[in-house]
């Protein structure tokens, strides 16, 4: 009987462990509902141009800041790390990391869902999502679009229709045009968080947009996915992500 109970208690904690519960301790502050949400913690200038893996040199940045916010420390690396490339690559966008942040919660917990319960993924120390996050074939089916394969399956394992794929979930048609190489390895990968969150800035870049309008933003965020209860989702985590508190 003891050990049932032992079970049924370890079962549950495993369990809660999924949930994205904040700690009842931690009294987390009311989320404004401004466009464009304000900006997060400013990141530390690095040479973006330098060989190698930049979003490294955030490290000091970020380890202190995902304990407050709930990000994991690589990808929040890789936020920061996109928006210093983004403003030097597109300085009128003015596109701050809690964006790419919000974007990345909504989209898949910041690489950490990957929709199996039992299986998450996560951002390894190379900065890949494992196991690799695939979303549902594009086939037109209820609700969704149908996008034949544009990639002969190599992005996402399907030459029939093509999946949305890695931590800021990019279909290959998309990839296509706005994927970069950001952690200095030649090669432009949705599964790596850094090449990812790049792209996801140049994507929200694209056009000219300048973020620090509400008209810009929000014409980026719905650039990426056409639904205003998309666009609140990723507002208010960028907000609370502003406060350096977690997500709700």
């Amino acid at each position: 009987m003891v050990l049932a109970v032992i079970m049924v208690i370890a079962a549950v904690g495993w369990l809660l462990s999924f949930l994205d519960v904040s700690s009842p301790v931690r009294q987390l502050q009311p989320v404004p509902d401004n466009v464009p949400p304000a900006a997060g913690a400013e990141v530390p200038s690095i040479d973006v141009h330098a060989a190698g893996r930049t979003s490294d040199k955030l490290s000091f940045w970020a380890e202190p800041l995902a304990e407050q916010t709930g990000i994991p420390a690589p990808a929040l690396r890789a936020y920061g790390n996109a928006e210093l490339i983004a403003a030097d690559a597109w300085p009128e966008c003015n596109l701050q990391w809690n964006t790419l942040a919000g974007l990345g919660w909504v989209e898949t917990r910041h690489g950490t869902y990957s929709g199996n319960l039992f299986n998450r993924s996560e951002i390894n120390a190379e900065g890949y999502a494992t196991p690799r996050i695939t979303g549902i074939p594009l086939d037109g089916g209820p609700g969704v679009a149908e996008v034949r394969d544009t990639d002969g399956g190599v992005l996402d394992g399907d030459t029939q229709f093509d999946r949305a794929v890695g931590p800021m979930q990019f279909i290959p048609e998309s990839w296509e045009r706005y994927g970069r190489d950001a952690n200095g390895d030649g090669t432009a990968d949705p599964h790596q968080i850094d090449d990812a969150a790049l792209g996801s800035a140049h994507l929200l870049c694209a056009g000219g947009r300048n973020l620090a309008t509400p008209e810009g933003w929000s014409e980026a965020i719905l650039s990426y996915n056409q639904s205003r209860e998309y666009l609140i989702n990723v507002r208010d985590a960028a907000a609370s992500y502003a406060l350096r508190q977690p997500a709700r």
